[in-house]
């Protein structure tokens, strides 16, 4: 069971999500807080994490980011990493006024680009008492010169700055595919990326929008999670990792993992970055995270 919710931002925009309430719970309790990646939407495999840590007494309220999904927010496709930081924690201060919920047991869960931002908000909101960050972002400029090609970033720089240049003009924003056929431009250059979103998209016509705004991606290049980590503790942290994965590349993430403090755990999966969300892949990391949550909610 799950309801229809909505809330604003501090900015004002309208945030929507959905609540799952507890099951099997007398009075207020715990609460995760869900969203997902670089252009994804909550339609994308978030409710299987959401129905599992349902059934297991934690509360779940899953939204889209601004400018993504069913939330409102212009320019449509711009993704702010730190206003998506800051769309959690509008999240956690409306979840604190919600009956079900109990105030003081908080935790913040996000995947890929949004596992960057849990690091960043368990670090700096002390409201949050448990973290995981599945297969998420930790290092945006190192991440970023291993999906573009080398001779590509002097002409990625160049269109950066003419972008930057005619928004100060007043012209709208340069924008660009989230995944395309190999060899085209886009801003997560990988098959298994095509492969992901065009097979969701081909089942789910009107939940996503290939396309983000140009900005988006000189942000990307420019947001560096793993600067968070070290200050996260003594809040747990779990991080999930897949050991194929080259979108947020393993090597990357268990470099950022040593620099946690304790408590922590890591979570090793099989496979590459999307097939962290169904399969046995999914059982192994689900059920891992919910027994997290549960321990420390």
């Amino acid at each position: 069971m799950r309801h229809d919710v909505e809330f604003s931002t501090e900015d004002g925009v309208t945030l929507r999500a959905w609540h799952y309430p507890a099951e099997g719970v007398d009075g207020p309790a715990p609460i995760v807080i869900m969203a997902h990646g670089f252009s994804a939407t909550r339609e994308i495999h978030l409710s299987g994490f959401a129905e599992v840590f349902q059934r297991a007494g934690l509360g779940v309220l899953v939204y889209d980011h601004r400018n993504l999904g069913v939330s409102d927010g212009a320019p449509r496709g711009h993704i702010d990493p730190w206003a998506q930081v800051n769309g959690y924690r509008d999240a956690i201060t409306f979840a604190q006024t919600m009956p079900s919920v109990d105030p003081a047991r908080i935790g913040v869960w996000g995947s890929s680009y949004s596992g960057g931002h849990v690091l960043v908000v368990g670090a700096i909101d002390r409201r949050v008492k448990c973290v995981v960050a599945q297969v998420p972002l930790t290092y945006g400029l190192e991440t970023a010169r291993r999906l573009v090609r080398g001779d590509h970033w002097a002409g990625l720089r160049a269109a950066f700055d003419a972008d930057r240049a005619g928004r100060a003009r007043g012209e709208p924003g340069m924008r660009m595919p989230v995944t395309a056929p190999e060899g085209q431009p886009c801003a997560l250059p990988t098959a298994d990326t095509y492969e992901f979103f065009t097979r969701f998209a081909a089942e789910h016509t009107d939940a996503w929008t290939n396309e983000v705004t140009l900005h988006s991606i000189e942000l990307f290049t420019e947001y560096e999670p793993a600067t968070y980590i070290a200050r996260i503790a003594p809040t747990p942290l779990m991080v999930v990792v897949a050991a194929g994965d080259h979108l947020t590349p393993f090597d990357l993430t268990a470099r950022a993992f040593e620099e946690a403090l304790e408590p922590k755990d890591l979570v090793v999966l099989p496979g590459g970055h999307f097939e962290a969300y169904t399969g046995k892949p999914f059982e192994i990391s689900s059920a891992a995270q919910c027994a997290w949550f549960k321990r420390h909610l």
